[in-house]
């Protein structure tokens, strides 16, 4: 096996192992850690220091620690949040999400540097399209790593269903259910109990184990990138100038009318991860339930992504854009409608499958977008994506313990048809002018840019 595609399966089999554990912990937050509101405002911590993290800490750590060890560095920011789950309180939890949060970033944007090295190394060695080779690498990567949402749950629901049978949902605690859920005011049943603390356990330790070993593996199988391959990339943009290029950008007029899409993308996956799992499934199903609905969500994403980056060439992203918009629309609407009861099993997995056909959308058609219409600062313009989504999951969670569900439910609704309007503007102004003096604007920023490069 060529050297290059085995350090791209390391990279992508660490992933897997990671967030098959990540991934499913955080479905469960919610609905393990309800007393005063702990499990979301774990989750508001979390996704208040990646917006940090976005910010500052990637380009430092790159440059100091080099890619291979900035992942290792951060992969064990995540383990400890599975170690800081065992003993779970306010002391632990609080902190270990706030270091998860941090780790996050770089995390993400070694990886990326990582597989675009590579891959621009080993088109140059066969003769072939940097561009190509690359695409390959992350479509390798992206394919291992959606499984992860998959594994994670599925082992959460087989641990949790070794409860004992429980017995039937009393009728007056279904009523508080759904939308109506205000804070769990009744007293909870069966369905919303903790398991047993032994199940608990186990399954931390199965999410501990399998974050461990993706860190031996990139420790001990990953190739360290050489130092002449990334300096052929460009230098590493330092923190000063990635700051300041990321608020310089929101001068464009653009960026300015889209800041709500990735808001609304923080807002939507805040709602399902906590709401959803919580007030819908949980309440009505109980916790066992939650990982077979997080799959159901977790398996039709990632075949709605890898269909959407075919069908776009075909239909233009506006169309895949209004079926989002639709799709999510016609969900929250029935949410807000819908009494959940134990007996209705299959709309809970209706709901989430439709929710991850809808939420494949903006993960695959936001970031495409920012690419395209921001193709000259492309650093400022995807930092300014992160920190807008990570506001968004910041202030859902933030919001969660003093908000009505069906509250929650309307302030998305409002957020998606404002964010719909700024894109339908922005698509307006591109159809108009596609290189009119909006893009002049942005003329000092790429021309840094290239000089950085």
């Amino acid at each position: 096996m060529d050297r290059s595609l085995r350090n791209v399966l390391v990279v992508s089999l660490g992933f897997l192992l990671l967030f098959t554990a990540y991934g499913g912990l955080q479905n469960l937050q919610s609905s393990l850690y309800r007393e005063e509101g702990l499990g979301v405002t774990v989750l508001s911590a979390l996704y208040g220091a990646v917006l940090l993290s976005s910010m500052l800490l990637p380009p430092l750590l790159i440059r100091t620690l080099g890619c291979k060890w900035t992942i290792v560095a951060s992969m064990a920011c995540y383990v400890t949040f599975s170690l800081g789950n065992f003993y779970a309180s306010w002391y632990t939890l609080i902190p270990t999400s706030v270091l998860l949060g941090l780790g996050a970033a770089p995390l993400w944007s070694a990886h990326c540097t990582y597989l675009t090295v590579t891959g621009n190394a080993h088109a140059e060695k066969a003769g072939k399209r940097g561009q190509d080779v690359v695409n390959q690498y992350f479509g390798i990567f992206f394919l291992i790593f959606q499984s992860s949402g998959v594994w994670g749950n599925l082992i959460s629901s087989l641990v949790f269903g070794q409860t004992p049978t429980q017995d039937a949902v009393p009728e007056e605690h279904l009523l508080s259910c759904g939308a109506s859920d205000c804070l769990m005011a009744t007293a909870p049943a069966n369905s919303t109990q903790r398991p047993a603390q032994e199940l608990i356990y186990t399954l931390l330790g199965i999410y501990t184990g399998s974050g461990i070993l993706a860190i031996l593996l990139v420790a001990l199988f990953l190739e360290p990138l050489r130092e002449d391959l990334l300096e052929r990339e460009g230098e590493t943009p330092s923190v000063r100038s990635t700051l300041l290029q990321t608020f310089k950008l929101l001068r464009d007029k653009r960026l300015r009318l889209l800041v709500l899409l990735p808001m609304y993308s923080g807002f939507q996956q805040a709602f399902l991860a906590g709401e959803y799992t919580r007030s819908y499934a949980t309440c009505s199903l109980g916790i066992h339930f939650v990982g077979y609905v997080m799959i159901c969500f977790s398996a039709t994403n990632a075949l709605c992504s890898l269909l959407y980056g075919k069908a776009s060439q075909y239909t233009g992203r506006i169309a895949l854009y209004a079926f989002g918009a639709v799709t999510h629309l016609s969900c929250i609407v029935a949410l807000l409608l819908w009494k959940p009861k134990p007996d209705q099993l299959a709309v809970f997995f209706v709901f989430s499958g439709l929710w991850g056909m809808a939420d494949a959308v903006w993960q695959t058609q936001n970031n495409a977008l920012y690419g395209v219409l921001f193709d000259q600062t492309k650093e400022a313009a995807f930092a300014n994506y992160r920190l807008w989504e990570a506001l968004g999951f910041v202030i859902a969670f933030g919001y969660s313990t003093f908000l009505c569900v069906s509250v929650k439910l309307y302030i998305l609704l409002g957020t998606l048809c404002l964010a719909m309007l700024g894109y339908a503007v922005v698509e307006h102004l591109e159809a108009r002018d596609p290189a009119g003096p909006h893009d002049v604007e942005v003329t000092t920023l790429a021309a840094g840019r290239e000089a950085q490069t």
